[in-house]
C-alpha cells in the first residue's frame, strides 16, 4: 500500500492543489484590477464526500519527443466561478482589490493549515512504522 492510497492524505493533496490553483486565479484578478471589462473569477471549493475520494481524473503531460522537458500544465482540475456581485467601475472592471486581498490572505492561511496537517500526518505514519 502506497501513501497515495490513504484517503485523508489524498484529500489533503487535493486541497493543497486547489489552494495553489486558487492563488493563481486570485493573483490574475489582482493583476487585472485596471483592465477594462475584466470580471473577477474564483474557484469552486472541492467537495469531499465518500464518492469523491479517488474520482479525480489523472492528467499526464504529452511530450512529442523523449528529449523534451514537460512543462507545467495550464489546465485545472477545479471549476472556475465568476461572481457578478461586485461593483462595476465605469470602465467595466469589477475587481475589488480589498476583497481580492482578503481572499488571498485567507487562501494562504488555509494552504498553510493543510500543509501542516499533511506534514504531521506523515510524521505520525513514520512513528507508527518505527522510524523517526
Amino acid at each position: 500500500m502506497s501513501i497515495g492510497d490513504i484517503p485523508i492524505l489524498g484529500m489533503l493533496r487535493t486541497r493543497m492543489e486547489w489552494h495553489q490553483q486558487r492563488q493563481k486565479v486570485l493573483s490574475e484578478n489582482v493583476a487585472n484590477s485596471d483592465t477594462p471589462q475584466f470580471k473577477p473569477r474564483d474557484l469552486v471549493e472541492p467537495k469531499f464526500d465518500s464518492t469523491a475520494v479517488g474520482s479525480l481524473p489523472q492528467i499526464a503531460l504529452a511530450r512529442t519527443e523523449g528529449g523534451h522537458i514537460g512543462a507545467a500544465s495550464s489546465s485545472s482540475l477545479f471549476k472556475s466561478t465568476a461572481d457578478g456581485k461586485y461593483d462595476v467601475r465605469p470602465t467595466g472592471n469589477a475587481v475589488s482589490l480589498e476583497d481580492e486581498m482578503i481572499k488571498v490572505a485567507g487562501n494562504q492561511m488555509d494552504y498553510q493549515s493543510a500543509t501542516a496537517i499533511y506534514t504531521k500526518s506523515l510524521g505520525l505514519l513514520k512513528i507508527a512504522l518505527g522510524k523517526k
